[in-house]
């Protein structure tokens, strides 16, 4: 069992621990919530339980099928054991369905299909506010090489492919989605997490928002919310 030694480093939703391997990190996920660059604070009940138990699944489904992924194991009820990456600062955004800025910057009614899947990259900054950026703006700034961008965009489409078509079943829909990439030997490796934190799932039938919306809109019933998307993906597993 992996021991948690020096803590590397404290976001928002995580904490990330040395390990006694020097190629192995501990990820402690945690019950806090933010948004709007941290404006709004708050707590989910048992997110951190949920986000790691959905990101371990999600990791899982998407390594079967060919994503390489950071993740190893899960050791507790909120920890992930992980491949000690290097975090590339881009963060790629796929967008299927207008909802969030998307729609307020083309002026598009939240819930229009795109005619086609849109990407995004964005400065991984906090002190910048997460800017968007594009290829240029990324090569100038030697943020990821031509290579690391291209890999990115191709699994970001792959996974966008294969999450869409296996939460069908569960009459989830995957409206958009932010990823986050590292660097592990020289390999682009899917990292962070995939939850309801990153991710917007509405429900096929009535459209409900069933992720991290919830809490910046204060709509309510955010923690059944999170525990609705978690038991649709483990039934699926079953």
């Amino acid at each position: 069992m992996p021991v948690k030694s020096e803590l590397l480093y404290e976001g928002k939703a995580k904490r990330v621990y040395r390990t006694g391997d020097p190629d192995r990190y501990l990820v402690e996920f945690k019950d806090d919530a933010t948004a709007f660059d941290g404006l709004k604070k708050g707590t989910i009940a048992r997110k951190g339980e949920i986000n790691a138990r959905l990101s371990a699944l999600f990791f899982q489904v998407l390594s079967r099928r060919g994503v390489p992924t950071h993740f190893i194991e899960q050791t507790g009820p909120r920890e992930l054991l992980v491949r000690a990456v290097e975090i590339i600062p881009v963060e790629v955004v796929a967008r299927n369905i207008a909802a969030g800025s998307l729609a307020k910057r083309l002026g598009l009614a939240e819930g229009t299909p795109l005619k086609r899947p849109v990407l995004e990259f964005y400065y991984k900054s906090d002190a910048l506010h997460d800017p968007m950026i594009n290829n240029y703006h990324i090569a100038a700034l030697e943020l990821a090489t031509d290579t690391q961008i291209k890999e990115m965009e191709s699994y970001a489409w792959k996974v966008n492919e294969l999450l869409t078509e296996f939460l069908q079943p569960a009459d989830l829909v995957l409206v958009d989605f932010k990823l986050e990439f590292g660097l592990f030997h020289g390999h682009v490796l899917l990292a962070d997490e995939i939850s309801p934190d990153t991710c917007r799932f509405w429900d096929g039938t009535s459209g409900e928002k069933l992720d991290k919306d919830r809490f910046r809109r204060d709509l309510g019933g955010v923690e059944d919310a999170y525990e609705e998307v978690l038991s649709r993906v483990e039934k699926l597993l079953q």
